[in-house]
């Protein structure tokens, strides 16, 4: 049974969904807010998101956002903004399609069918929080704990971080790394990663001359072990 989140502040419409996609036989997941989307996403793990921008707490896209921090999963944007900069800045947040209101049920049904024909065979491997024996490290909220306590890490850390992570096993090369986080132009500079590894292992490792989570491959990259 697909599973489909609908994540919207009108009551009337939620409701509207629901009975129309249960129905159809999918199992409807509901949020009327961007804190309560987010972990329903990381709870109920749907197959696909509708989701409407204007939000009571936090705008749509920074939903987008948290979702696409540890997730591929299908997002269908459903609103009122008609605006295309409104569309542009939705997709580009990680939006698959956009659907403006008032809307077509029967247009709005195919095009969920659509993507969820389109999502990503591996999205069932995804998990929003990754548990490594001394610290969590939360995709979604874009946090990271460390005995219970938040540690701050700058943006350039965490970009470091999320993309060892979002890769754990695995070894990351460093050209990989510098282009993902920097950008291509900083691609040969792999005195950042040896700065930006240190930094990491004295803020997460227990002890960060002896990393067991953050390891470096010499003269290959790095790799994340949890």
């Amino acid at each position: 049974m697909t599973k489909v989140l609908v994540v919207d502040d009108e009551p009337q419409i939620v409701r509207a969904l629901r009975i129309n996609l249960s129905a159809r036989g999918y199992q409807v997941l509901t949020a009327h807010d961007g804190t309560a989307a987010l972990r329903a996403a990381a709870e109920g793990r749907p197959d696909v998101v509708v989701l409407d921008l204007g939000l009571p707490d936090v705008d749509g896209t920074e939903v987008i956002a948290g979702l696409r921090g540890w997730t591929s999963v299908p997002i269908i944007v459903l609103s009122a903004r008609t605006d295309s900069t409104d569309k542009v800045e939705a997709l580009d947040a990680g939006a698959d399609d956009y659907v403006t209101k008032p809307f077509g049920m029967d247009e709005l049904l195919a095009r969920l069918r659509a993507a969820v024909r389109r999502s990503a065979a591996g999205a069932d491997d995804e998990v929003a929080v990754i548990e490594a024996a001394s610290f969590t490290v939360d995709l979604a909220a874009k946090k990271v704990l460390r005995d219970g306590a938040e540690v701050h890490l700058t943006p350039t850390e965490w970009g470091v971080l999320e993309v060892l992570v979002r890769n754990r096993g695995r070894l990351v090369a460093q050209k990989q790394l510098l282009q993902d986080v920097w950008g291509p132009a900083y691609a040969t500079e792999s005195h950042y990663l040896r700065v930006y590894l240190a930094q990491l292992r004295r803020k997460l490792e227990p002890e960060p001359s002896h990393p067991r989570h953050l390891l470096t491959e010499p003269g290959m990259g790095y790799r994340f072990e949890s």
